[in-house]
């Protein structure tokens, strides 16, 4: 049975201008100067340069009563109260700059490379093969096309034959296909067009073997080709799980035999499209700096990127647009079409406002937020070494600057900060706490790098294994366990133990 109450509840909900804020505290300083031109575009009332003293002009105190024909006396004084809040507006409060921000005022553009694609590349090196017919070179286009941005053609060929089929009315089979897809794997680089990574390093072998002059080569340098041939083509395998010592016994070689053939290997590019920045449709992403650290005689200065100081202002025919208003309603009622257009007004005039304060508010959330953290982390900016991160998690900021966690989880996470040590993410350095043997808390990042260390420290002819790096760490005093020295291990793109032996 269906029935109707009355509750009253208490919701607490975000205005426009607040999702305003948090969505403008998500962008980066990169791509802050693409979202003000969306706005600009999006509010005509909203333009750049920096504000001017004229709105003092237009205050008047005694203003005559507005009202529209069919207009009511409450709105009368909404929109009478309006103007005159408006118009008396201090100006100075809608100025962005302040003296946190960085020395480098003039206008710098990010750099954009100029360089032909990958493809472009491969495709002008097919004018150098002359093909049978017009059907030959479709197909030739359409694998050259379906080649990713690694060099890799991962596209089967009876989906090749479908593409052509419905997008150029082409029938071929199979067999047509794999002939011209085996002379496309004769472009440069060598290994383009390979189905598997197995493919892709022979390639460049059987490249080799078919290239160098036989007097080019010694007679060692031969065989260790011939070898790493033979290693790839039938043992592949064993030989990306370095099982090495299988591989020995199974081909009957030494061990010196077996280095000789896996520095060749080791030569050769798994990625063969790689050396090209702008394959493919990716582009090359530069890293702006939101935030700037100098070192000043031992006394850090933070300042603020001056991309993030855009100038903007309320635009001048709007304010011109109120002068006539005001001037044209004195001494009598305004009409309804007046009235409409001096509400358009408002609200767009409202939108840069608000727009504007978003602005400067983001601004004053990121210094804070980032001073916080500069004073919190003092002696790794001062010094840059990792080993000096304290454990700081959100929280830590969160009551230092009185904002919410979320807020600043939304300026560490895609923010980064220019020191004389490099340009480091602001969330590289919040982190976890761990007690050492002697029960001092230290950072998770500091116990990564000694970890790294050891690593990189241990005989690679016989690795250590989980357990042994755990024991390593709790002889320096570190006390985790072993699925915890995993974890870091894994987050380090370090492999196991296994995977980093060499001969």
């Amino acid at each position: 049975m269906l029935k109707q109450s009355l509750s009253q509840k208490m919701l607490q909900k975000l205005s426009p201008q607040q999702i305003q804020l948090m969505k403008l505290l998500q962008v980066p300083t990169a791509m802050l100067e693409q979202r003000i031109k969306e706005e600009l575009e999006a509010n005509p009332a909203l333009e750049e340069g920096q504000e001017r003293d004229e709105l003092a002009e237009l205050s008047d105190n005694n203003a005559e009563e507005l009202a529209g024909d069919d207009g009511t006396q409450e709105d009368k004084y909404e929109l009478d109260d309006y103007l005159n809040d408006y118009i008396e507006d201090d100006p100075a409060s809608y100025k962005l700059r302040a003296n946190n921000y960085s020395a480098e005022e003039e206008d710098k553009s990010i750099p954009i490379p100029v360089e032909s694609t990958f493809h472009d590349y491969l495709e002008q090196q097919l004018g150098l093969i002359e093909f049978k017919d017009e059907r030959e070179e479709a197909i030739a286009h359409q694998i050259i096309g379906s080649i990713d941005d690694d060099g890799y053609l991962r596209r089967e060929p009876a989906a090749i034959m479908d593409d052509l089929m419905f997008s150029q009315n082409v029938f071929v089979t199979e067999e047509e296909i794999l002939q011209v897809m085996k002379r496309i794997q004769r472009l440069d680089p060598p290994g383009i067009g390979a189905r598997d990574l197995q493919e892709c390093l022979l390639l460049q072998l059987y490249n080799k073997r078919d290239q160098e002059e036989l007097e080019d080569m010694s007679l060692e340098e031969w065989d260790s080709l011939v070898l790493a041939i033979e290693i790839l083509e039938k043992h592949f395998d064993e030989f990306t799980k370095k099982h090495y010592q299988k591989l020995q016994n199974r081909l009957n070689i030494t061990e010196d035999d077996l280095k000789g053939a896996i520095d060749e290997i080791i030569k050769l590019n798994p990625k063969p499209a790689s050396g090209y920045s702008s394959s493919g449709a990716r582009s090359t992403q530069y890293v702006v700096p939101d935030f700037i650290i100098l070192n000043r005689d031992g006394e850090l200065e933070l300042t603020l990127n001056s991309r993030n100081a855009p100038d903007l202002r309320v635009n001048d025919q709007y304010r011109d647009m109120l002068r006539a208003y005001k001037r044209n309603t004195q001494g009598r009622r305004a009409n309804k079409k007046e009235r409409e257009a001096v509400m358009f007004i408002k609200q767009k005039i409202d939108a840069a406002k608000w727009f504007i304060d978003a602005i400067r508010q983001r601004q004053d959330t990121m210094y804070r937020t980032m001073y916080a953290i500069l004073q919190y982390q003092y002696d790794y900016f001062l010094t840059g070494d990792p080993k000096k991160l304290r454990p700081m998690i959100l929280k830590d900021i969160a009551d230092i600057t009185g904002l919410d966690i979320s807020t600043v989880s939304r300026v560490a996470n895609s923010k980064f900060v220019q020191t004389e040590f490099g340009t480091k993410r602001l969330k590289e350095f919040f982190s976890e706490s761990l007690s050492t043997q002697e029960g001092e808390e230290v950072s998770t990042l500091e116990v990564k790098k000694i970890l790294e260390e050891v690593i990189s420290q241990e005989n690679k002819r016989k690795p250590l294994s989980d357990q042994k790096l755990q024991k390593a760490l709790e002889e320096k005093g570190y006390n985790i366990a072993r699925r915890t020295v995993a974890k870091y291990r894994e987050q380090l793109n370090i492999p196991v133990a296994r995977l980093r032996k060499e001969l």
